[in-house]
């Protein structure tokens, strides 16, 4: 997500969070049926932010101290328990704070990313392998490792370059969310003022450029003007790499029904985000200041991080709000359903950028639970697939065909 901003993510974690289930919304357990279906099924997740903590935790991820083979209690994200979640494919973050454009450091911090991303799975050899296309995934996924593909997360980290935006691609990067938490010149973000009314002529030409290379367009964390302005120029399926339903819980970085609308000529795919402060309804409404108050309290303590920080703890305990269960999480996937269809939602969790996860959605293992309460609510097995995954490769084959070169 990094969903807090560069400024705030630091100040604001807290550690992981597991609400009481209600009465009415009971433990869900796990039966011998959606095992069958949940083995059955390519899972895909659009997005992970593991590399930047491989990268803060890890020493730039140097594998010394941090060995992915055995369970991390400080992650939510290892490889023991991305076999027991069933995961076949996942989407690695090539996230770096939105301040690097400021510093000019963007482009260096993102290659720095897509290294780590690179190295990790080259250091784990039985059990990851680089993707670069839906037949990747398929192949590798059928020899029993889990796909890796690169996303990175943030148009910043192009530094408006159209030329670096292609040598991502080369290096295996497949898709671009176009703003993190703060506008560009040429795309508005959900979580600052608009600059270009949603996204510019330039920002056109980048959209024109993806489609031409079949990288995904990512419109997690846009305004829903620059939403509604890359579906009328899109010349392929987009992707909320992990963004949620609005109408469930009042956050921007949720996309609102007249979006989910407009994604049925487009056949892009919501990937339903885990994190409590966007989808349970009083974490959003917490959650919707807390862009602006960490940017009142840098201007407050510009020098003073310690005193940053310690005032923006305060206001976590303030605003504090529950974690919500797993019911809460499927909920935006009834309302995606919904609204836009059965063919227009997938998972995107966005584990190891968030602090605060809903009960029995606690790490990367949990994805078998998700299949049960999918269960639960009479979704048919056929349906069940193309949310764990199926609708994500669908929209993937399509931008690969519309792809011009």
């Amino acid at each position: 997500m990094r969903a807090f901003a560069w400024f705030v993510f630091m100040a604001f974690v807290s550690p992981i969070v597991a609400a009481e289930p209600t009465p009415n919304r009971k433990l869900v357990v796990v039966t011998e049926e959606a095992l069958r279906i949940h083995s059955e099924s390519l899972v895909i997740d659009g997005h992970n932010d593991l590399p930047w903590e491989l990268r803060k935790k890890d020493a730039g991820a140097s594998f010394r101290t941090i060995d992915l083979l055995k369970p991390q209690k400080e992650l939510q994200t290892d490889i023991p328990r991305l076999r027991k979640g069933g995961v076949g494919a996942q989407f690695w973050s090539a996230w770096v704070p939105v301040d690097t454009i400021k510093t000019g450091s963007a482009v260096k911090t993102t290659l720095e990313q897509i290294d780590v991303i690179h190295r990790m799975v080259k250091q784990y050899p039985n059990d990851f392998e680089l993707a670069l296309g839906t037949a990747d995934i398929e192949r590798i996924h059928k020899s029993g490792k889990i796909a890796s593909l690169i996303g990175i997360e943030g148009g910043h980290s192009i530094d408006g370059s159209l030329e670096i935006l292609r040598n991502y691609h080369r290096l295996g990067v497949r898709y671009m969310t176009l703003t993190h938490s703060e506008s560009l010149a040429w795309a508005d973000s959900a979580t600052d003022t608009a600059k270009c009314g949603g996204l510019s002529k330039f920002g056109e030409t980048i959209i024109a450029e993806m489609n031409a290379m079949g990288m995904l367009v990512d419109l997690s964390h846009v305004s829903p003007d620059c939403m509604k302005a890359v579906l009328k120029v899109a010349k392929a399926p987009v992707i909320f790499s992990h963004s949620s339903a609005r109408a469930v819980a009042d956050h921007p970085r949720n996309v609102p029904d007249d979006v989910l609308n407009l994604l049925k000529p487009n056949g892009g795919v919501v990937m339903v985000n885990f994190y409590s402060g966007f989808i349970v309804p009083e974490g959003a409404r917490a959650m919707r200041k807390m862009f602006d108050v960490g940017r009142e309290l840098k201007k407050k303590f510009p020098d003073d991080d310690v005193k940053y920080q310690e005032a923006m703890r305060e206001w976590q305990k303030d605003n504090d709000y529950p974690a919500g269960t797993i019911h809460t999480l499927v909920d935006h996937i009834d309302r995606i359903v919904q609204v836009a269809g059965i063919d227009h939602v997938g998972l995107g969790s966005d584990y190891d950028g968030i602090s605060r996860l809903p009960t029995q959605l606690e790490d990367v293992s949990c994805y078998p639970n998700i299949t049960q309460e999918l269960l639960n609510r009479g979704y048919k097995a056929t349906d069940i697939k193309k949310i764990l995954g199926g609708n994500l490769m669908r929209a993937f084959r399509a931008a690969e065909k519309a792809a011009s070169r």
